[in-house]
C-alpha cells in the first residue's frame, strides 16, 4: 500500500435482519440499496459507479457476519452536513450516541450512531 491509493477499498457492515437494517440506512441517508445473494450472503450496496476508485460497501447478512458494537470504526461520508443524517437516526429505529462534534476546522465534524442491527458507526462531514 502507498500513500496515492485508498487505505480502503470497501466496507461491510454486519446486519442480523437486512429488511430491518437496508430500512434504516435507506432512511437516514435518503438512498436506495439494490440487493443481491452473493456466495451465501444477502448483500445491500451503498450508491456508487462501478470501479471508479471511490471506497464504497454494503450491508451483508450472512454467517461470517455478526452485529457489534465493539468492532471497527467506518466512517459514512455526511457530506453536505451530517446534521441531516443524524437528524433520522432516532426515527429510523437507531440512537445517536455522540453528537455532531467539532474535530477542527480543516477536518470537519464527526458523529456517533448505533444503527438497528447494534453497531455503532460513525459519520463524518466537513461542515
Amino acid at each position: 500500500m502507498t500513500g496515492d491509493v485508498n487505505a480502503l477499498n470497501w466496507f461491510e457492515i454486519s446486519v442480523s435482519d437486512m429488511n430491518r437494517a437496508k430500512k434504516f440506512y435507506e432512511t437516514v441517508f435518503n438512498i436506495e440499496m439494490p440487493e443481491q445473494e452473493m456466495m451465501g450472503m444477502k448483500m445491500a450496496f451503498f450508491p456508487s459507479e462501478d470501479m471508479n476508485g471511490k471506497v464504497s460497501g454494503g450491508l451483508v447478512e450472512g454467517p461470517m457476519h455478526k452485529p457489534s458494537a465493539d468492532g471497527a470504526k467506518i466512517y459514512l461520508n455526511g457530506n453536505p452536513d451530517l446534521s441531516n443524517a443524524l437528524s433520522r437516526v432516532e426515527a429510523a429505529g437507531g440512537k445517536v450516541v455522540m453528537p455532531k462534534t467539532k474535530i477542527s476546522d480543516e477536518i470537519g465534524n464527526m458523529a456517533y450512531f448505533v444503527d438497528s442491527e447494534g453497531n455503532t458507526v460513525a459519520l463524518h462531514s466537513n461542515n
